[in-house]
């Protein structure tokens, strides 16, 4: 059996806990707790796999603007997940980095994230880039003052050059996986899933299991990733097909 090829970089857009703990008939916030531990359990497992970083969408800017109740307890969540999972980060050897922007944060969460960051700069067995009040749009409005602040000209500014102001210098994402069944970025990673492959399985994320990552990989391998090339062996084909159309007109006239 051919070899799987695994994505270098996997993006998740985590999705439907609310929806998952309405069909429980439990309150939305459970649903919250169960997809932190999905999400505790998938990272494992994905870097086991040799997927070298995991970014994941667990916060967006928008979402300040759900019930405040619903926000508190997110923020909770996170500084309960920050305190608790540190060890986890540092036994496995895995590098936390984070995307988005401080306001409107509580510094409670701030101040925990950062101490995260440096807990684990060192980690060598993989990168975990939670995206917490990230937006892709202000990322790159974001970014756009970094270079102007930075002093650059206008003809200094390459892709390269740019992809070094964003949150992270982090390479491009491979596949790009948002549960529920959702079909939409959402304002995620826009510069970075410029050729992601995506996959949007249907299953709520709470329920989104080490067989379910298996799946996605599999369908990341169906996939013919060109980034705008033609495949070679059409481009053969057609040099041949010209040759021999060529060498027929050649021969007609020289007859």
């Amino acid at each position: 059996m051919e070899e799987l090829k695994i994505p270098n970089h996997v993006a998740i857009i985590v999705d439907g806990n609310g929806r998952w703990a309405k069909k429980r008939g439990l309150p939305r916030m459970k649903g919250h707790d169960a997809g932190f531990k999905t999400l505790k359990k998938i990272c494992k497992y994905a870097l086991s796999r040799g997927v070298k970083v995991m970014s994941l969408y667990v916060f967006s800017t928008e979402n300040f603007k759900r019930d405040k109740e619903e926000v508190n307890h997110l923020m909770d969540l996170f500084v309960l997940m920050f305190k608790k999972e540190k060890n986890f980060f540092i036994e496995n050897d895995i590098k936390v980095v984070f995307s988005g922007a401080d306001e409107p944060l509580p510094k409670k969460v701030i101040k925990l994230r950062d101490e995260l960051t440096e807990l684990t700069k060192n980690n060598k067995n993989g990168i975990v880039n939670i995206c917490l009040n990230y937006g892709g749009r202000r990322e790159i409005v974001d970014t756009t003052k970094k270079i102007i602040e930075a002093g650059l000209k206008p003809e200094e500014i390459t892709e390269e050059i740019y992809e070094k102001y964003l949150y992270q210098d982090l390479p491009p994402v491979d596949l790009m996986i948002r549960t529920s069944g959702e079909l939409r970025l959402s304002n995620f990673l826009l510069w970075q899933n410029a050729y992601a492959e995506f996959y949007f399985p249907e299953i709520l994320f709470p329920d989104f299991t080490e067989s379910d990552f298996d799946d996605a990989i599999l369908v990341y391998n169906k996939r013919d990733r060109r980034f705008g090339n033609a495949k070679k062996w059409f481009i053969h084909f057609f040099i041949l097909f010209i040759k021999v159309i060529f060498l027929d007109i050649f021969f007609t006239y020289m007859l």
